[in-house]
């Protein structure tokens, strides 16, 4: 036996000594934070990280320490978990096991995932940890439970079948001995949900339908039989308050998706909506929808923020909500009330909300034989891509797209088929579904931007703007930094009390994954995944 294979076993029975994560580890994330521990980094989803080694007067001292490069050509949008020092990611077909502070692999678990699956683009957003046991996702509809000590799969649970229209994309959420994730469907008239399987034996726990069934709330909001083929998906992962044992998660559009033919008229709940589902029971308390009966693909698929503010002068608990219709909004996030809602972006569909909080449509905001001028466009104000809140500065953050729209034209919705898309007529921004990346444009042909926030009005404080559109999340950290990037490749920092650049790297490729920090031995690191790597960056030894 060498030298070398004596420390790589030293380090595995290190890792499956500390990768013990309890329930109460989960729930007290800021009393490690060099961990990353859930895919928003707590269950709060603020994506704000205590460290404070990388400064804004050091941190254009970044340099890049390793590269984790898979063997797949897909784009990454993973965010990895970091525990005591090993950090654990995914990406199509295979799960590793990394140090976090050197990239050296402990293990690789493969699971082959048929490349015929691919329904739309082959990413997975992350995994999540419980005990001594990862739980990942697959794209082709597999809950699979690894030994996070050696590597090796534990059981392996078909949820969907993918031949059917679905898909997981969502780094699960485990909450207590629960692990709680749904499908997703890119407008194949799937109907999808969410659900809750038990962390040792896969079993499942309970379920809520986001389009309700005969007999449950909410079904006479779809006209007929169109209910059996409504959508509403799952494609990002939720939030857990433990004081009301709310899980909160937020739904797909419904389908058809760009006409609404047969679901016309109708809110076709839950669609385009937050769901707030008791943790052990999976009880609906309350929902919000954001677009109701929506024909222009505005999924609320966006992460839930939760923050305590103090609302007109009384201590609350709000949820913070940047919505791909173009709408910032604040809700109670104990009862679902309405606080707020103010447009972030231009916007020509909403005129404004009733008492309850309904959004009063445009007459003309509808698709039209002529073609209607929707702003914004399909990819919406912002989209999947994770916002971040600093108790520090106050500030909530976003990625947005601006200047952004789209000509909706009527079409006659086909009847659905198993297997064929959903749709009627896809929305066009000017020419193309989705606007490809770009050298240049003008700020008045659309621009991507990190914007902030006051979360109390919905003022925008400052924004960083970019040529190109964005599709990457945001992280801050309590020394007032924040990280992004966008599509044109560069992944940067910002001074987050003003978004002042303070340093940028260009890494050859679209950075549409959610930054996250950790630490090892005192040292603070910042991983971003670009194009289809895993960067790491620390300051120089």
């Amino acid at each position: 036996m060498t030298r070398r294979l004596v420390f790589s076993l030293f380090c595995l029975f290190t890792v499956s000594v500390s990768a013990q994560v309890t329930p109460e580890r989960l729930l007290h994330p800021d009393r490690e934070p060099q961990n990353w521990l859930t895919y928003s980094g707590s269950y709060a989803s603020q994506r704000y990280s205590p460290l404070t080694n990388i400064t804004r007067d050091n941190v254009k001292n970044l340099t890049l320490k390793w590269v984790w490069r898979p063997r797949y050509l897909d784009k990454m949008e993973t965010t990895p978990l970091v525990v005591d020092g090993v950090l654990y990611t995914v990406h199509n077909s295979e799960a590793s096991a990394l140090d976090a502070a050197t990239g050296r692999s402990f293990w690789t678990f493969r699971y082959a995932v048929p490349p015929e699956s691919n329904a739309y683009v082959m990413v997975v957003k992350g995994l999540a940890i419980a005990g001594d046991r990862l739980f990942w996702a697959t794209y082709d509809g597999h809950l699979i439970a690894i030994d996070a000590k050696s590597g090796k799969g534990i059981w392996n649970k078909t949820l969907v079948d993918w031949k059917k229209g679905y898909q997981l994309n969502v780094a699960p959420l485990v909450i207590k001995d629960k692990v709680i994730l749904g499908p997703a469907t890119n407008e194949y008239g799937s109907n999808c949900w969410i659900a809750a399987f038990d962390v040792q034996s896969g079993a499942e726990r309970w379920r809520f339908n986001t389009v309700p069934e005969p007999g449950e709330t909410g079904h006479d909001t779809w006209p007929g039989d169109s209910w059996k083929h409504g959508g509403a998906p799952i494609w990002v992962t939720g939030s857990y308050d433990p004081e009301t044992n709310l899980t909160f998660w937020g739904t797909g559009n419904p389908n058809p998706g760009w006409n609404g033919g047969p679901r016309n008229p109708g809110d076709n709940l839950y669609s385009d909506s937050v769901v707030a589902l008791d943790a052990d029971t999976g009880t609906l308390k309350w929902h919000y929808q954001f677009t109701p009966n929506d024909e222009f693909d505005w999924d609320a698929v966006q992460v839930p923020v939760l923050a305590d503010l103090e609302w007109e002068g009384k201590p609350r608990k709000v949820m913070l909500w940047a919505n791909r219709n173009g709408f910032y909004y604040v809700l109670d996030r104990v009862t679902g009330q309405f606080l707020r809602g103010r447009a972030f972006v231009r916007q020509n569909w909403n005129l404004g909300f009733d008492e309850g909080g309904r959004p009063i449509k445009a007459p003309r905001a509808k698709p039209s034989a002529e073609g209607t001028y929707i702003e914004p466009g399909t990819q919406g104000g912002t989209n999947w891509y994770s916002p971040s809140f600093s108790p520090r500065t106050g500030l909530f953050y976003i990625s947005t797209w601006d200047n952004y729209s789209a000509i909706s034209t009527l079409a006659e919705v086909p009847p659905w088929q198993e297997t064929r898309k959903y749709t009627g007529r896809a929305p066009a921004p000017r020419g193309t579904a989705r606007p490809p990346a770009v050298a240049f444009r003008t700020e008045a042909e659309g621009y991507g931007a990190v914007r902030a926030i006051d979360p109390k009005s919905g003022e925008k404080k400052w924004d960083f703007k970019m040529v190109d559109y964005t599709e990457s999340g945001i992280l801050t950290t309590a020394s007032d930094l924040l990280f992004s990037g966008g599509r044109e490749g560069h992944f940067f920092a910002l001074d987050a009390r003003n978004g002042e650049l303070l340093w940028k790297v260009n890494l050859g490729g679209t950075v549409a994954s959610g930054p996250m920090t950790y630490a090892v031995d005192g040292r603070q690191y910042v991983a971003v995944s670009a194009d289809n790597a895993l960067y790491v960056f620390g300051l120089p030894d």
